[in-house]
């Protein structure tokens, strides 16, 4: 079992996108917010940089419009972008972490060992049995490599997320057949069938987590039994979800 708690909350990039209640998405400062507001979950979004670390940004370019993966670890912490290692020595253990991979077309010819698959696997190693770990893309090569590669067994869950366009049905068969242990779904792609989408996932063996849920969207998915909902307004939500506790 990945989540515990059903629905659980999972604070996206941190506290929310963007500056959700003044905490700029995917910095220290968001995660410890989210950890403070009683949320089980975080997701964060990671991408390499020039010298092999794996960084803290949603997006290709900083916001001085330079490429990820062209700067490195120092200069992206002077633009503010934190590396992943600094985040999770710091979160509390309780919090369980969604490790979003954002491959980049580089992966394509790179040398292996500079791939952002390798680094994923090297970085799960490390930290696997320090806490709850999930480890997903929307690259299936990424979490099927580390399925195969990173030998982590039953201690870093994985999961398939699909584009918002992309309908469950085929998402949740790649998912089942690459033999993830979980399916990120767009609420777009779950508004007309999600009683019917959690139900195979759940005799796939497959949990549920559906982004980006508004409070009463968050609502109506747990009455559809998802697993876990990831949010961009937490203390919205959990007002929402009180009564179901």
């Amino acid at each position: 079992m990945i989540f515990e708690y059903r629905p659980s909350i999972v604070g996206h990039r941190g506290f929310g996108t963007g500056q959700a209640a003044s905490y700029q998405e995917n910095s220290l400062e968001a995660f410890l917010a989210a950890a403070v507001s009683g949320v089980p979950w975080v997701e964060l979004d990671v991408r390499r940089s020039s010298d092999g670390e794996l960084m803290l940004w949603h997006d290709p370019v900083t916001p001085d419009g330079h490429l990820i993966q062209a700067r490195t670890a120092g200069e992206l912490a002077a633009e503010g972008i934190a590396l992943l290692d600094d985040v999770l020595s710091v979160l509390p253990a309780s919090v369980g972490v969604d490790i979003d991979v954002k491959t980049v077309i580089e992966d394509a010819t790179a040398p292996k060992h500079q791939r952002t698959h390798a680094l994923a696997a090297s970085l799960v190693r490390r930290y696997r049995g320090t806490r709850r770990l999930l480890v997903s893309s929307f690259d299936p090569s990424v979490v099927a490599y580390l399925k195969d590669r990173a030998a982590v067994g039953g201690e870093v869950a994985l999961g398939l997320i699909a584009e918002a366009r992309f309908a469950a049905s085929p998402a949740l068969s790649a998912a089942a057949n690459l033999g993830m242990d979980a399916v990120c779904l767009h609420i777009d792609s779950l508004r007309s069938e999600a009683g019917r989408v959690v139900e195979f996932a759940h005799r796939a063996r497959l949990e549920v987590m559906a982004w980006s849920a508004g409070p009463a969207q968050a609502l109506a998915l747990a009455l559809a039994g998802v697993d876990a909902v990831c949010v961009d307004d937490i203390p919205g939500t959990q007002a929402a979800l009180a009564g179901l506790r």
